[in-house]
Parts: structure tokens; sequence; C-alpha cells
């Protein structure tokens, strides 16, 4: 009897001749989840602040990581619908021409700019550093 084993699958999905129109896509995803959650930060419920958009920043950057790791497994591209989120909320933070300003100073943009950066940046640190921490 002999037995022979198929070759592992190949998990490198850098091929796809979509991936780099996929991975545009998600970072103009990015941008656009900015805008409607900087649109909805000032929203009340019974005349008390709640910032439910800053809180579904975090989720949605980190759905938008795990959809460029699955087109790549590079880091650097992880990084690019961050990079724009970060991008757009910098725009969004500073005066226009008619001195106007989209995020005011207080804690909601804070928490904003929390939520919105550090759970995909940790995903990405998981992601990343997943196979250091098995154990033998």
């Amino acid at each position: 009897m002999r037995v022979t084993f198929d070759k592992a699958p190949d998990r490198t999905h850098d091929t796809l001749p979509l991936g780099p129109v996929i991975i545009a896509v998600l970072v103009l995803d990015a941008v656009i989840t900015l805008a409607l959650e900087v649109l909805y930060l000032p929203t009340y419920i019974n005349t008390v602040a709640f910032p439910l958009s800053a809180v579904l920043a975090g989720v949605v950057n980190v759905l938008l990581v795990m959809g460029v790791r699955s087109i790549t497994h590079r880091v650097g591209a992880m990084f690019l619908p961050i990079a724009a989120w970060t991008l757009g909320f910098l725009t969004c933070s500073v005066t226009g021409p008619g001195g106007d300003i989209m995020l005011g100073s207080d804690w909601r943009t804070l928490l904003l700019l929390f939520c919105g950066l550090v759970p995909p940046l940790l995903y990405i640190y998981i992601r990343t550093n997943a196979g250091l921490f098995t154990t033998r």
C-alpha cells in the first residue's frame, strides 16, 4: 500500500488578480466610514451625549483590516485602511476655509481616535506575532 500526501495548500493570496482593486476599495471604505462616524459622533440619546459611532469605529476598522488580510498577509498592506482613516481624521480635525471644524475638542473626539486606532492596531500586532506565542 502506498501512502501519498497532498501538498499543503498555498495560504498566500498575493496572486489574486483583483487584489489591488479590492484593497483600494477597502481603503476608500475606511474614508467613507470615517465621514459617517464623524457625522454621527455628536448624537444624543435622551439629552445625554452617546458616541455610538466611536465604538463602531473600532469594529469597522478591524473588519477592514481583516478584509485586507484576506487578500494579502503583508503587514504593510494591512496598515493601508488605518492610514487612510487616520489621514481623514486629521483632515476633519483642522479648520476649513470658513473657519468651521468638523471635530470638536472634547472627550468624544478623543474616544473616536482611541477606538478607531487601538483595536485594529492590536489586531495587526496579534496576527503578525501569533507564531511567536506558541508553546511546545
